[in-house]
């Protein structure tokens, strides 16, 4: 399953760029799930290590693509109208600008993304965090609002301020059509993998710019299991809830490098409003 990762070294804005590439937000390969930026270190994002699964399973699972249908990031149907996904996913990595909400389009429904089955929704309007920068330094966090609902049930967002989801050891699992090894072809079929939460150390140790507000880790020591390119914007859930959304990290399932993911439970208040 491919997962997010994004850059975190020199300028913020090439960096936040190239994240979108990599991490399957939005990626030089646009639509064709993120290029991962492992081969220079560099974090993306991606879901592998784990097995396929079906949206009948997942039917809040959203494939976020461009007017083209080409997937470049994920998304989680919370309410028949409103999809969320990550910040990044709503730029343009070859101009550095917001893409227009007529240049987005939410599927869900559809296990293959070979296939035609599903509902394929167009994008009326794209709220993003006001405090979004670059993945790297937090608020990565949007809603898309659909032109019409869908009949996919949705998924429940965490509450504000929980913390037991987040607690280091509690395991939560992580949907996208990513990447299934840091190298490799993005998946046409969903995937999903259970990685455990990490403590604040051990992502403070990988990420030095880890901020523990805005962010959590999760991935094993030995690493293997994770999301790759192509995954960004794609749900992390524990205890049926969406408590997260695939952010950034460095390669895919490498030791010691956990991926990480924007923290709903901190922005349950401002996603209120907006659902």
């Amino acid at each position: 399953m491919g997962c997010g990762s994004e850059r975190s070294t020199g300028t913020a804005r090439k960096g936040a760029l190239l994240r979108l590439v990599v991490t399957g937000a939005v990626t030089a390969l646009a639509g064709l799930h993120p290029v991962a930026a492992s081969a220079e270190g560099h974090p993306e994002a991606r879901v592998l290590g784990g097995s396929e699964t079906s949206t009948e399973d997942a039917p809040w699972a959203v494939a976020v693509t461009d007017d083209h249908g080409r997937q470049f990031c994920g998304g989680t149907l919370v309410s028949p109208i409103k999809v969320i996904t990550a910040a990044h996913c709503t730029m343009d990595p070859t101009t550095g600008t917001r893409r227009p909400p007529e240049g987005l389009r939410a599927i869900a429904g559809r296990t293959d993304l070979h296939t035609e089955r599903g509902v394929v929704g167009e994008i009326e309007s794209i709220w993003v965090h006001p405090g979004f920068k670059d993945y790297t330094r937090g608020d990565d966090v949007a809603v898309l609002t659909l032109r019409a609902p869908m009949p996919q049930h949705p998924l429940n967002v965490v509450g504000p301020g929980e913390t037991a989801p987040y607690q280091p050891g509690a395991v939560a699992r992580v949907y996208g059509w990513g990447r299934t090894r840091e190298s490799g072809p993005p998946s046409n079929t969903l995937r999903s993998v259970d990685v455990p939460v990490t403590t604040d150390e051990t992502c403070r140790t990988a990420y030095p710019n880890y901020d523990a507000r805005s962010m959590f880790c999760a991935g094993v020591p030995e690493g293997g299991m994770d999301a790759c390119a192509g995954d960004s914007g794609g749900p992390i859930v524990a205890d049926n809830r969406l408590i997260g959304v695939v952010s950034y990290g460095t390669g895919c399932g490498r030791p010691n490098t956990p991926g990480v993911y924007t923290r709903l439970s901190s922005y349950a208040a401002d996603l209120s409003a907006e659902l």
